[in-house]
């Protein structure tokens, strides 16, 4: 993952990103890149998996 730190307190899912980083353009060029998690992610959780995927990004 870039620039995301995911994490499960208690029954609520925490995401933070830093909005001041910056990982370049996107592959059509159209937006920055801020945070990503590279594709959908598991996380566990009580009665199972779950799975989350996070893109933010910007325009240039």
């Amino acid at each position: 993952m870039k620039n995301v730190d995911m994490k499960v307190e208690g029954d609520k899912l925490t995401i933070t990103v830093d909005m001041t980083k910056e990982f370049g353009p996107s592959s059509s060029g159209k937006t920055i890149i801020v945070a990503s998690s590279e594709g959908n992610q598991t996380i566990e959780y009580k009665d199972g998996s779950y799975k989350i995927g996070l893109n933010v990004y910007r325009k240039p």
